[in-house]
């Protein structure tokens, strides 16, 4: 996807005055740096203290380890699955090249490749997601739970053949900052996780190439951080990758410095990037927790290089822990709402570990758990790790003393019945900053979960480049459970991540059912002279979900949307609908009446136009029943769904 000139004018409009000087400086830098690389200073007597305590690996959980190992051998054997796509090609892997489709990333000047141009470098994400090192993390952490040097071994080949492959400003992996920054997280880990290997010193501090590396790294992100409107979690994996590189690898003349103005920034950014609930403003819910992580690692390079940080820090990561653990479900699920992009801050666990229950069970180690908090039963290796660096904290400062229902400031609202039923209500902000890059269309949307099944689902979100109409339809309104009116979306689009108008909602009322019924009302001005207000009310006793939508303004062509989790069968008969499902063998089902005076149709699995999809992570989708009911609003009547849970 190459961007037209008119998407620069857009995307120009949505910068104040001091974003655009200092792209107009990254530009005139860049094109300096193409003639003058420097050369990495001299460095002598680097020594990694950076290391776990002792007895932190005989801590982590039999079972933790044992996913671990699995999932190391499996890596060991060259095979993972990024996004969807299956790769058998990791005992040797070809740096740039993108299994998806086929193609190479071309070489030369790193701000010269085009990498939003799938035709020209593919999928990038593909070509990016293995060089964020992740995986030798893992690698790395099963050599420190076995001792079996072919792990570490297999992590100092690759990183030899990554840095040999990618000098510094030459290729795709040099030009996304977000990058740089996971990656010289992954790189910090690396180097504690094999500090009891022999090669250890040599792969890294006593090795000019790995020096080289890291100092070019460093400085490429003091020079050109996310600014303005793109200062969303992408600067936050900067200063955090940054600030950690600074501390654990503080070998440069300039070390002091990057930690200093990495540090400012992060605690900056965690501050703006938070709402006092403690919710990510990006209202994307994997973004909160990937800027969970990275808070968590950099506070733990903090308190084991003994570097100070700010209270405010300690403050937003508790605030968004105790977030979290009040918007999860039963099962421990998050809501799906925004874009996700399945990205980490730090993996050292394998495959079937919780992320969030990981990231509740390391706030409970670092900040305590509340009463209210769900229970965390699964174990993970990250958590005594981390656990072992931080210094544990209790702010002082009031915490929630009963789970939170409603935030106000995020917009958002969980309503919760007997048996789990769990309904999540958006009445918040379309988005953050002024392009809103992670926002979908979906004002007054409702999610509902019965035991942690998807039953009325938010779909996901697929892909970012390359495939425009999937990338359209899993963040439009319609590809949302809310109304929308004469076919187009309640917030205008001007690109894959660049919003121009943005809907605004106003939540009316939130009720968390203190008598037995919970109930929820918003409206939104996202259709101009026509307002949509939504009216939600959870009966407890009749496990009765009741939706009404009404329409003010002039006569509209509605299309009502209801899209169904993937494990749903549902037997559609005029406007009712009958929903089957199994959860740990047993069978459930539930009734949903639709409004009589639209007409309604099932869609499953459509691509043109898409409709009826489901994607449980990014780059994955599978179909899935799509309820749509077609007709007109005039304001004389409002449209009510009754969802009704059996016994």
């Amino acid at each position: 996807m190459t961007m037209s000139a008119g998407w620069y004018l857009r995307r120009l409009s949505r910068m104040g005055p001091r974003e655009v000087g200092g792209r107009v400086g990254d530009t005139l830098r860049r094109r300096r740096w193409r003639s003058a690389r420097p050369v990495c200073p001299a460095v002598t007597g680097a020594r990694f203290t950076a290391v776990l305590p002792a007895g932190t690996i005989a801590s982590v959980p039999p079972d933790a380890a044992k996913r671990l190992v699995a999932e190391a051998d499996r890596l060991m054997a060259g095979h993972a699955e990024y996004f969807g796509v299956e790769r058998d090609d990791l005992v040797d892997p070809d740096w740039w090249y993108d299994p998806k489709t086929g193609r190479r990333a071309p070489w030369g000047y790193a701000f010269d490749v085009p990498y939003r141009d799938e035709e020209a470098v593919g999928d990038v994400k593909q070509i990016w997601e293995l060089s964020r090192h992740q995986y030798l993390t893992v690698l790395a952490a099963a050599y420190a739970v076995t001792g079996d040097e072919r792990y570490a071994e297999r992590v100092a080949e690759h990183l030899r053949s990554w840095w040999a492959a990618n000098a510094p400003l030459r290729g795709v992996h040099w030009t996304s900052g977000i990058e740089l920054g996971i990656r010289l997280l992954s790189w910090v880990w690396v180097r504690r996780l094999l500090d009891g290997w022999p090669g250890a010193a040599g792969l890294f501090e006593e090795n000019p190439v790995a020096l080289h590396q890291i100092w070019h790294h460093q400085r490429w992100l003091a020079a050109f951080p996310s600014r303005g409107s793109s200062a969303n979690n992408h600067v936050i994996a900067e200063a955090a990758g940054q600030f950690a590189a600074a501390c654990a690898f503080g070998w440069f003349p300039s070390s002091e410095r990057w930690r200093a103005d990495a540090l400012r920034s992060l605690e900056r950014h965690l501050r703006g990037n938070t709402y006092g609930s403690g919710l990510n403003r990006e209202l994307a819910t994997e973004y909160h927790g990937l800027v969970l992580e990275l808070g968590l690692a950099a506070v733990a390079e903090a308190d084991t290089a003994g570097v100070p940080v700010p209270a405010t820090v300690r403050l937003v990561l508790l605030r968004m822990t105790d977030a979290l653990a009040a918007v999860v479900d039963g099962r421990l699920r998050p809501p799906r709402q925004g874009d996700s992009d399945d990205g980490h801050g730090l993996i050292v666990d394998g495959a079937g570990t919780d992320r969030w229950g990981s990231l509740l069970a390391t706030g409970d180690a670092v900040f305590g758990r509340l009463a209210w908090w769900p229970a965390v039963n699964g174990t993970d290796v990250r958590t005594p790790l981390l656990a072992a660096l931080v210094r544990p904290s209790s702010p002082s400062v009031s915490r929630p003393a009963s789970r939170p229902a409603h935030f106000a400031d995020a917009g958002m609202t969980i309503l919760r019945g007997p048996e789990e039923i769990w309904c999540r209500c958006d009445g918040g902000p379309h988005g953050f900053l002024s392009i809103a890059a992670h926002a979908h269309a979906d004002a007054l949307s409702v999610e509902v979960r019965h035991d942690g099944v998807d039953v009325l689902a938010d779909p996901g979100t697929f892909c970012y480049h390359g495939q425009p109409a999937w990338r359209q339809y899993f963040r439009s309104t319609l590809g949302h459970n809310t109304l929308q009116l004469d076919g187009v979306d309640q917030s205008v689009s001007g690109g894959p991540f660049l919003w121009t108008r943005h809907a605004r909602s106003r939540v009316l009322v939130a009720d968390a059912g203190g008598e037995g019924v919970a109930r929820w009302s918003a409206e939104h001005d996202g259709y101009g002279q026509s307002v949509h207000r939504r009216r939600v009310e959870l009966t407890a006793e009749s496990r009765e979900l009741k939706v009404v939508d009404e329409v003010s303004g002039p006569r509209a062509a509605v299309r009502l949307a209801f899209h169904l989790g993937p494990a749903i069968t549902a037997d559609l008969v005029g406007n009712r609908a009958v929903l089957t499902w199994t959860r740990d063998g047993e069978d459930r089902s539930a009734e949903l009446d639709l409004p009589g005076q639209l007409s309604w149709r099932a869609h499953r699995g459509e691509s043109n136009p898409p409709l009826g999809w489901y994607s449980a992570g990014f780059g994955r989708k599978e179909p899935a029943t799509t309820l749509v009911g077609s007709g007109f609003a005039d304001g004389s009547e409002g449209f009510t769904t009754m969802l009704r849970f059996r016994g």
